[in-house]
């Protein structure tokens, strides 16, 4: 059996120009970075502004486990089913971070026969964007240090500097740090740490801008640390935004590649949804909803944390709700949720699923809290019996739900055409107005509580000093919130499966990221810079004597 990258690597790619044709978009209107990767150029977006929107189908999941969803992979495959049934479709997702490719989690386009292609390009150094956000984040780091060392006229205190540095890479070392060390001419010796750049303000400014003055404007409002006098410092009154700017201007232009199937792939972007808001750049699903009918989209890890973060976040920005919801499941992923141990998974077990439904249960009660359609795209694996698949199928019509059987690893885009056909039905049906979660005008506390309590089912919000702290300065202002958690529970819990009751959320720290436009919340043991397993896949990578990548899946 091939692996993913070799499936890749021989698949028929076809001219990038080709791809763009698809969409009404011409060499023109296009930045080649070779053959098969291109950028859209600002000009063509201007032309774009004024088109009518095709229909939004957001595709998130259940609470992951270690046994693996296949969110993506069903993106991938319902986008190409859709191009099948010869809808003009457009695929929006995020472009992947070096940290998971080279630790625990692996690749992020995909798998089998529906991937986005070329997979080894898009998972590495790919246009270079998550180079230009890392080096944009450090020149600010870097030039609040120098401004320090100069005088620090601005009032820094040391102990307020909230900016820490960003590295693509898990490196639990850096998660605190000592600079400044050595000779005077070394530096003021202070605290800080380093994030992965998934996580970093400048990742969040770059997704959620409309274009590059508004970029400008959002790392202008960046608060970087506070004076003595507890007043806040921005990035504006450092001088760096320009700098910034200039780092990004390419960077903030969508990237547009291609599935396997030949359906055009718009890949920007790359915030986590556990410590992020997890999200495609607004730009790209802006540009692929102008030039398809059909743009399918994915928000982060499960429907707890990045479905929520892209209906509160993201949509209002949109300006457009999604049309259709689709909910990823897998028989192995059900039953992890009843507490089966990975290696029990193969065996046919109707009880586990009926406690691990629980999770799934949730999730469909979350999304239709928003009034939105929802449809189970069910993701079969060689080990399910008929009689799980119709155990969950069968609990799925109880609750007045849609279920589709997906085979897009196996089969691309044709394993998905029960899954196209019903969301495209859907799609085009009357929907009632978007419910929203909370009041834009809510106070932080309150935003905090209603996500915990409606997405989460928490019994209650316990605030620790450090966030007690940050809600009284935020008296008066008003933000969304990106609740920071584990993907692995609804719970801030990773060992609390299925559906947790009587729990409370703890609230650790809160950070208020005003270029972005949100506040995090962090809840429970989350981190925002990952270490490396014991064993790596970074171990397995390697390239040959013909600069062939292998063993990167």
């Amino acid at each position: 059996m091939k692996t993913d990258i070799e499936i890749s690597q021989s698949a028929n790619k076809k001219n990038i120009l080709e791809i763009a044709k698809k969409l009404g978009l011409g060499e023109n209107d296009l930045e080649l970075y070779g053959s098969y990767k291109a950028k859209i150029a600002p000009s063509a977006r201007e032309k774009l502004r004024n088109k009518k929107d095709g229909k939004l189908i957001l595709v998130t999941s259940i609470n992951p486990t270690p046994a693996g969803e296949g969110k993506t992979t069903v993106s991938i495959g319902l986008g190409e089913a859709l191009s099948l049934l010869n809808y003009k479709t457009c695929i929006a997702l995020r472009e992947p971070s070096l940290g998971p490719c080279f630790g625990l989690k692996g690749c992020a386009t995909g798998g089998g026969y529906s991937q986005i292609i070329p997979m080894e390009d898009i998972n590495l150094h790919f246009t270079g964007d998550f180079h230009a956000i890392t080096s944009a984040h450090n020149l600010l780091a870097a030039m609040i240090d120098n401004h320090i060392y100069y005088g620090n006229k601005l009032d820094f205190d040391l102990k307020r500097i909230t900016w820490k540095r960003v590295l693509d890479v898990n490196d639990r070392a850096l998660r605190n740090i000592i600079i400044g060390l050595g000779n005077k001419t070394d530096g003021v010796v202070r605290e800080t740490g380093f994030d992965i750049t998934a996580a970093s303000e400048i990742m969040a400014i770059l997704c959620l801008s409309e274009d590059l003055e508004d970029l400008r404007r959002r790392i202008d409002n960046i608060i970087i640390g506070y004076n003595s006098k507890k007043e806040e410092i921005t990035c504006k009154m450092l001088g760096a935004t320009g700098a910034l700017v200039t780092l990004l201007k390419d960077a903030i232009k969508p990237n547009l590649v291609q599935t396997i199937g030949g359906t055009p792939a718009f890949v920007h972007g790359g915030p986590f949804a556990n410590i992020a808001h997890g999200c495609s750049s607004l730009i790209a699903t802006k540009c692929s909803l102008k030039l398809a009918d059909y743009t399918v989209t994915e928000a982060g890890f499960g429907a707890d944390l990045g479905a929520e973060k892209f209906l509160d976040i993201k949509c209002p920005l949109l300006g457009k709700y999604p049309d259709v919801v689709v909910i990823v499941a897998t028989v192995k992923a059900i039953k992890m949720h009843g507490y089966v141990t990975l290696d029990r998974l193969q065996e046919e077990n109707l009880a586990a699923l009926e406690a691990g439904f629980e999770n799934l249960e949730k999730h469909i009660q979350n999304v239709k809290r928003y009034n939105l359609p929802v449809v189970i795209a069910l993701n079969v694996f060689s080990s399910d019996t008929q009689a799980e698949l119709n155990f969950i199928r069968e609990r799925c019509d109880n609750l007045g739900v849609k279920t589709a059987l997906c085979k897009v690893w196996e089969l691309g885009g044709k394993g998905g055409l029960e899954l196209a056909e019903i969301v495209a039905k859907l799609a085009n049906k009357t929907k009632p107005p978007f419910h929203h979660l909370y009041n834009a005008t809510d106070s932080t506390s309150s935003k905090i509580e209603k996500i915990a309590s409606v997405i989460y089912g928490a019994s209650g919000v316990n605030y620790m000093p450090k966030a007690r702290q940050v809600l009284d300065q935020l008296t008066g202002k008003v933000y969304p919130v990106c609740l920071a958690k584990t993907q692995s529970s609804l719970s801030d819990d990773k060992s609390l499966l299925g559906r947790p009751k009587n729990f409370k959320i703890t609230i650790n720290d809160i950070r208020i990221m005003a270029g972005a436009g949100f506040v995090v919340a962090y809840a429970g043991n989350i981190m925002t810079m990952m270490g490396l397993p014991v064993v790596p896949r970074a171990e397995k990578i390697n390239s040959d004597s013909n600069s062939r990548v292998v063993g990167l899946d």
